[in-house]
C-alpha cells in the first residue's frame, strides 16, 4: 500500500442519501488507484428521534457496521471528502461536532497541505447546496489544505451545473442519487486524487 494515495470519506448520512454518494466516492477513489476508508462521523440525535422516522432507523441499522470516524484517519489521509445533507444551508451538526473536535490536529499543522473536497445533498432544489459547500470550504482554509473542487473540467458538469462539489436534490430523501449526482461526485474524486498525487510526486522530487 505504500506509496498510493490515501483517501478517506468522511460523511454524515440520515436516511441513506449521502451514504450513497460516499459509496460512490469510495468506488472512484478504487479506481483511481487510491487506498480508502470509508467512515460515518457518530450520531447525535436520540434513539426516540431516530426511532420516529422509518427511513431514518432503517438507514441506522443498515450501516451500523460503518466504522466511525476518528482524528487518526485526517492524520492518515493525503485526501480528505468530506460528505453532508444540508441542514438550514449548512452542515448537519453531526460532521460539523466531528469537525470541531479536530483543534488538536490543527495546532500541530497536521490538516495542512492535504486536498479536500465535498459533497452533499438537500431536501428540495435550492435548498442551500452551494453554502453547504463553501461552508466547508471555511473549514479547509483554516487548516491550510488545498481546496479542489469539480468546476466545468468534464462536460458532465454542464448537466450536474454546480462546480463547487458534488450536490443532489433527493425531495425530502424520496429520491435517491442519480446518475448526475453520482458521475459529478465520482468526478469530484478523481480530481481531488489526481491533484493530490501529483502534488505528493512534487514534493519528493
Amino acid at each position: 500500500m505504500d506509496g498510493r494515495t490515501k483517501v478517506a470519506v468522511i460523511y454524515y448520512s440520515a436516511t441513506g442519501i449521502t451514504y450513497q454518494m460516499a459509496q460512490s466516492a469510495v468506488e472512484a477513489a478504487g479506481e483511481a488507484g487510491a487506498e480508502v476508508r470509508l467512515r460515518k462521523v457518530r450520531e447525535l440525535a436520540p434513539d426516540e428521534a431516530i426511532r420516529s422516522n422509518s427511513g431514518w432507523q432503517a438507514h441506522h441499522l443498515e450501516t451500523q457496521d460503518v466504522m466511525e470516524a476518528q482524528l487518526d484517519d485526517l492524520s492518515w489521509a493525503d485526501v480528505v471528502i468530506f460528505g453532508s445533507p444540508t441542514r438550514y444551508g449548512l452542515v448537519a451538526a453531526q460532521l460539523k461536532q466531528f469537525i470541531d473536535t479536530t483543534g488538536p490536529l490543527w495546532a500541530q499543522g497536521s490538516l495542512a497541505n492535504k486536498v479536500y473536497s465535498a459533497f452533499c445533498s438537500t431536501a428540495t432544489s435550492h435548498g442551500g447546496q452551494e453554502s453547504t459547500l463553501l461552508a466547508l470550504f471555511n473549514v479547509f482554509y483554516h487548516w491550510g489544505g488545498i481546496v479542489v473542487a469539480p468546476g466545468y473540467t468534464d462536460p458532465s458538469q454542464f448537466v450536474a451545473g454546480n462546480p463547487y462539489g458534488a450536490s443532489h436534490t433527493s425531495n425530502n430523501g424520496e429520491t435517491a442519487p442519480d446518475d448526475i449526482a453520482l458521475k459529478a461526485t465520482a468526478l469530484t474524486v478523481r480530481r481531488a486524487v489526481q491533484i493530490s498525487t501529483a502534488l505528493k510526486k512534487g514534493l519528493a522530487g
